[in-house]
């Protein structure tokens, strides 16, 4: 059997008001703010440059069209969903309504995976850029510092080192986590002003940077993949394309695989959807919030690719840590570095911020249905989460600050398609079995759009390494046991459920 939580049910909690529930300030310029806040940051100037130099080619700014058509499909389920429910949960709490507990559970705990996990590997890179950033006055944070007991360092006498601990990660974790327990318009206005700083130096990238593209470094736009030239000529097998490791070396595939990893940059916009409790007006807040915020990183994202791209030739950004730099130094506007290393800096701390936000009132509504302990639901005078925000505090930062967290922007990119391709179904299942339901906004084209959303994700999800796939399995195993031993005991649908049948 399976055990839903009625919509009617789900739109009661949402219409409650007192000190027992999340404080409505946010306005769709928040929503927008916060969606631009978490997208803009470590996926774009980090990420673009790898992929650029392993996969695609000047062709990433392809591969960061193909990602955005995957979360804008995903994106209109999730506007319909948030508008119609608007409480805090988001993808969980729209597979509760439509899917049932199990997968609800499943969900929100892979949604552990995309935020928690996710703020964790983004304070690692925040404190590198940090150090990167002091060293230009004369400061230095010591590298034992700056990497965890499992990490090596090389100094600078040329011996190998191992770490103490990521203290800068630490610390950015626990301040922002502080933040968020104070209140959710002052954490809104903070990360209002970190939009402000980063959009406005991606611009001035952007802007400047046009005049300076050289063609030639354009030039193939997507670089040749020999395994698709031997693979067309006949000359090698589909087996062999795979087997040989062909595929996601520039070409087609390689668009294909720069997709599954900038899709990084892209993760967050459904987090807008975490925060649909607080919103002032959901129902026409919540769709203008999610697909206003895409459309706008869309946008700049495209230009910044294209321009970097530009700038410098694709292979200069082969293990370069700071591709932004490296290209716009061809400019001669190298005083903007200090203002680009802030709008990294800003970029990173807004992304933290959102993760933590969106972990923690995904974390409220599963408490919320007794699926995990009471204290994870318990708000305080300023009406935050508190406990869960300093639960994970304390978990994100040891994460952060001891743990080396390789190839995680993989392991959270397939924990977010997967999220989406859940989405995508729950909008069909709904449509059946609750098709008068009041709907502020309606996704369109249904079937067509979450089909098509749901085949995209699922390609996207394929391109990834087997890794990935490995970790994921893990990951879920861990939850199932968690859910077993103790959610399904305490699950309050299950309760009320039985009392009936009683």
């Amino acid at each position: 059997m399976l055990f839903k939580k009625s919509i009617s049910k789900l739109i009661a909690e949402s219409n409650e008001i007192g000190t027992g529930t999340l404080k409505r300030t946010l306005t769709s310029y928040h929503l927008v703010a916060l969606g631009v806040g978490v997208i803009i940051g470590a996926g774009l100037f980090s990420l673009t440059g790898i992929v650029a130099a392993e996969n695609t080619g000047p062709a990433v700014t392809l591969s960061f069209v193909v990602a955005a058509i995957v979360c804008a499909l995903a994106g209109l389920c999730y506007a319909e969903f948030a508008s119609m429910i608007p409480v805090a949960g988001s993808a969980y709490t729209y597979s509760y309504a439509t899917m049932g507990e199990w997968m609800a559970w499943i969900i929100g705990w892979d949604l552990v995976l995309e935020y928690a996990l996710g703020a964790a590997t983004v304070a690692v890179s925040w404190s590198q850029y940090l150090n990167q950033f002091l060293s230009e006055y004369g400061l230095h944070i010591p590298q034992q510092f700056l990497h965890g007991p499992w990490e090596t360092y090389q100094t600078t006498g040329g011996s190998i080192e191992t770490g103490i601990v990521n203290l800068p990660a630490i610390i950015i974790v626990c301040l922002l986590s502080l933040l968020l327990i104070r209140g959710t318009a002052e954490s809104s206005f903070v990360n209002n002003v970190l939009v402000v700083v980063k959009v406005a130096v991606v611009l001035i990238f952007i802007s400047l940077g046009w005049s300076f593209m050289n063609p030639a470094n354009h030039t193939p736009f997507i670089p040749v993949n020999e395994g698709e030239e031997l693979l067309k000529s006949g000359k090698i097998g589909l087996f062999d394309f795979f087997n040989e490791g062909y595929f996601g070396q520039y070409g087609i595939t390689g668009i294909l695989r720069g997709a599954g990893v900038v899709f990084f940059a892209f993760i967050g916009f459904d987090a807008v959807s975490t925060a649909a409790q607080e919103a002032k007006n959901p129902q026409k807040d919540m769709p203008i919030g999610i697909i206003g915020s895409l459309l706008i990183c869309t946008i700049l994202y495209f230009l910044f690719s294209y321009v970097m791209t530009g700038l410098a030739n694709y292979t200069e950004f082969e293990n370069n840590a700071k591709p932004v730099t490296t290209a716009f130094a061809v400019t001669g506007y190298t005083f903007l570095n200090q203002f680009m290393m802030i709008a990294i800096l800003a970029g990173y701390t807004s992304v933290i911020l959102v993760m933590l936000l969106g972990q923690s009132r995904v974390f409220y509504s599963m408490s919320k249905d007794g699926l995990l302990p009471k204290m994870f639901s318990d708000l305080s005078k300023k009406q935050t989460p508190w406990k869960t925000n300093l639960i994970f505090m304390v978990f994100v930062s040891l994460f952060a600050g001891f743990v080396p967290i390789l190839d995680l922007g993989h392991m959270v990119s397939i924990g977010a398609l997967f999220a989406f391709t859940l989405v995508c179904i729950g909008i069909m299942v709904l449509r059946k079995t609750e098709p008068n339901i009041h709907r502020p906004f309606r996704t369109p084209w249904v079937p067509f759009v979450p089909i098509l959303g749901i085949i995209v994700c699922v390609i996207l999800m394929a391109s990834l390494p087997v890794e990935s796939w490995e970790r994921l399995a893990i990951w879920m195993i861990i939850g199932i046991i968690i859910y077993l031993l103790y959610g399904k005991k305490h699950s309050i649908i299950r309760a009320e459920t039985k009392a009936k049948q009683e």
